[in-house]
């Protein structure tokens, strides 16, 4: 059985993870440690699991008060992003940006860092806030769409964190810097329980495309950025994640 002190210093170190990724207040932990911030990043999937019911909720509610898919989508994603601080959204523009316009490695971090939003992060930005809200305004169900928000929200952050298992980080300072720049691979697995609840609940053979594109994309993005940057940054970790989060609403169309 699991202590009471062991599961108290997970609560924290879920905390932790919390505090990280959305902008809710957070207290302060009285026994704080590197060690509990490096193990942060295994509690990212169950934050995405909250991000994806607090956007649930608010689509549900606009649903049934507007009548209006569409409005009812906008109000859903301005709800997930007012609680992450557009985080992912922020490391994705900034990718762009980087990607776009760097050629050598070391412009591609030099532009990343750069706080300013670039012509490439404000086009891809748009593109993908406009992609979101196309494909989950035509989902059929009001179902549908919070069955895509659960599974976009928590895989996405899930495989997003799975390039700590194998990269290696190649920035040491930015604001969108990781919480650990490594993971070992049980903490990784052991972090995919919220996904494996999504498995249980859904007809798993139907899946079975979608896993193979996003394990294509995984391995592809990454040989990219290795090729690219010689690693990952946090910012490309956003990118991942929103790159994800749009496969998942498309597959749900397809």
């Amino acid at each position: 059985m699991l202590s009471r002190q062991y599961l108290q210093r997970e609560w924290q170190v879920f905390l932790l993870a919390v505090g990280f990724l959305t902008r809710i207040p957070i207290p302060a932990d009285p026994d704080f440690s590197e060690e509990k911030l490096n193990g942060a990043s295994r509690y990212f999937p169950a934050v995405g699991l909250l991000v994806a019911c607090a956007a649930a909720l608010v689509f549900v509610a606009a649903v049934a008060i507007f009548n209006n898919a569409l409005i009812a989508v906008l109000l859903s994603m301005t709800s997930s992003i007012l609680l992450t601080g557009a985080f992912h959204e922020d490391g994705f523009a900034d990718s762009c940006d980087g990607f776009g316009g760097g050629w050598r490695a070391e412009d591609v971090l030099r532009i990343m860092k750069d706080s300013r939003i670039g012509s490439y992060g404000t086009v891809a930005l748009v593109l993908v806030l406009g992609l979101k809200a196309a494909a989950l305004s035509a989902m059929p169900s009001t179902g549908l769409v919070v069955s895509a928000l659960l599974w976009a929200h928590i895989v996405s952050r899930w495989l997003a964190t799975s390039y700590l298992l194998d990269l290696n980080y190649v920035r040491g300072e930015g604001k969108s810097k990781p919480l650990a720049t490594t993971m070992p691979l049980s903490h990784w697995l052991w972090s995919g329980l919220p996904v494996l609840i999504l498995f249980i609940f859904t007809d798993a053979p139907a899946l079975l495309p979608l896993c193979l594109v996003l394990l294509a994309f995984r391995f592809a993005f990454a040989a990219y950025l290795r090729r690219r940057i010689g690693g990952y940054t946090g910012d490309a970790l956003g990118a991942a994640q929103q790159v994800v989060e749009i496969i998942i609403y498309l597959s749900f169309l397809a």
